[in-house]
């Protein structure tokens, strides 16, 4: 079977040599299970936290072509760290016949092996954040103290012990650059007098439009130390003088011109959980607006585009707000203590521990044999002959050591309790919190099927007996969500029926 490995590394936090690793460990496990490596994507210095590198991205194109049958990678966090993306990612490689496997993490294929997949990469994002969390402390108490957090130097200014003074080769351009601006001349034509010197920016690129205004608009260069909302007058030295940069200011907000705002960003929770009750097609996120001007959020089936089903739009807000709500529900102090015990069960399950066995017992070996010398030794026997032997021994009890190493990295095991204090933190989390929100839908849901006649059936990753939404339940849905005759789009009505919540038992 055709396989193709997948590598990153985080310019924060690892080498570039830890690339190599992950490829070694990857063609190991590829060796011992039969696949065959045709092709690596690499992403170098490349966060996680999205999917914007261009290895995965061309990973996941050529997923289609059907050319390999797995993607590899050494843990599901080089996949990803952000979690909705990640899943997002993972979903579409199945459609196109392609597992992805971790070379040292193992999980069952049944709804534990589920949760235990979904657990893992949740704590992959949840110790993400946290270092953010610890990373964002640190260059705050840099910024109070107005030291460089790193990054690009602005252009006229060169870092001396985290501290920006000027670069008297490039402070004469700024002021120069103000001027200019001052005089009336055009951006476009500062960036041509700068490149026909032979000047770059601060990153060594030529000048443009884009790199003009960020000088223009820097308010370092009248002596702000700016970071993160932290703003702190006389924090660096000044390049020009107040008088000539607010001016400018004024010059630039006259000449700017009235741009579109950007459209907000919706987050569709249920994308590759949501599908339609009569065609079982995924339902995916669609807007529309009002003569008013309101734009509003639905869930439609792939195949109403094309005529092909006649399902009915689904109000987005409504039916995540519905799903989350029934998530939440799950985080009972028993369903937490069942799951934390199953899931851990099946951690043990999944795990092959056959090869630490034997490795083990080879150890045990060389070290009787390395004492049976060592007592030659002292007998007074060949000298030389069983130095020799004694080294040849230890190098070999080295190489054992390392591959044991390797196969106990390969058996990611959780404990009760550790699944316990994940989950429990989870149930306290804030349900309006958007991050929070995916995480509950990424753990809990494996599919939703969603029907007109007001039938919805979520299959839980793990769940108790199967609810039935009844009358209370369905005033409260109303209570809490606003009109409950607005969960599909305008004109459909909801008859207020009963419908089913089904969850698969772990």
């Amino acid at each position: 079977m055709n396989a193709v490995v997948y590598a990153r590394f985080s310019s924060s936090a690892q080498r570039e040599e830890s690339i190599e690793g992950q490829i070694a460990v990857c063609n190991q496990y590829a060796k011992q299970n039969g696949y065959e490596i045709i092709n690596e994507y690499i992403d170098r210095a490349m966060t996680g936290k999205n999917d914007n590198r261009p290895g995965l991205q061309q990973l996941i194109a050529d997923s289609s072509r059907r050319q390999f049958q797995a993607v590899l990678v050494y843990s599901l966090d080089r996949f990803g760290r952000n979690l909705q993306q990640s899943v997002n990612n993972q979903y579409k490689l199945p459609k196109k016949g392609v597992l992805l496997i971790s070379a040292t993490e193992s999980f069952g294929d049944d709804a534990a092996g589920q949760m235990h997949r979904n657990i893992m990469m949740s704590l992959a994002q949840y110790y993400s954040d946290e270092l953010s969390v610890k990373v964002k402390r640190g260059m705050e108490i840099n910024a109070k103290k107005c030291k460089s957090n790193g990054g690009t130097i602005p252009f006229g200014y060169k870092s001396i012990d985290k501290q920006l003074v000027v670069d008297e080769k490039n402070a004469p351009f700024v002021r120069e650059i103000f001027e200019m601006y001052a005089e009336g001349k055009r951006a476009v034509d500062i960036a041509n007098y700068l490149n026909g010197k032979k000047i770059r920016t601060a990153s060594g690129a030529k000048f443009n439009k884009n790199s003009l205004h960020n000088i223009l608009k820097n308010k370092k260069y009248i002596g702000f130390y700016t970071y993160a909302g932290i703003e702190i007058e006389g924090g660096v030295p000044s390049i020009v003088s107040d008088e000539l940069f607010y001016r400018v200011q004024e010059i630039l907000k006259k000449n700017k011109k009235n741009a579109g705002h950007n459209k907000a960003k919706v987050e569709y929770l249920l994308t590759t959980k949501l599908f339609c009750g009569h065609c079982r097609s995924q339902m995916t996120g669609s807007s529309a607006r009002s003569k008013t001007g309101k734009v509003y959020y639905y869930y439609v089936c792939n195949n109403s585009h094309a005529k092909a089903c006649t399902k009915k739009s689904v109000r987005k807000e409504l039916i995540e707000n519905f799903v989350v709500k029934k998530c939440r529900e799950l985080l009972t102090d028993k369903n937490i203590d069942k799951i934390a015990r199953e899931v851990s069960a099946a951690t043990e399950k999944a795990q092959d521990k056959s090869e630490q066995t034997r490795l083990k017992r080879e150890l045990k070996e060389i070290d009787t044999a390395i004492d049976n010398l060592l007592k030659a030794l002292e007998a007074g026997q060949n000298v030389d002959l069983i130095n020799d032997r004694i080294t040849l021994k230890r190098k070999e009890r080295e190489n054992i050591e390392e591959e044991l190493a390797r196969e106990i990295r390969k058996n990611v095991t959780l404990s009760e309790s550790e699944i316990r204090f994940f989950l429990t933190r989870l149930k306290k989390g804030n349900i309006n919190d958007i991050k929070y929100r995916k995480m509950l839908i990424t753990i809990f849901v494996n599919s939703i099927y969603l029907f007109d006649d007001n039938r919805l059936t979520i299959v839980f990753n793990a769940g108790n007996e199967p609810v039935v939404v009844d009358d209370v339940l369905l005033a409260e849905i109303v209570e809490n969500s606003g009109d409950a005759a607005g969960l599909y789009s305008e004109g459909h009505g909801w008859p207020g029926r009963k419908f089913c919540v089904k969850g698969d038992k772990l």
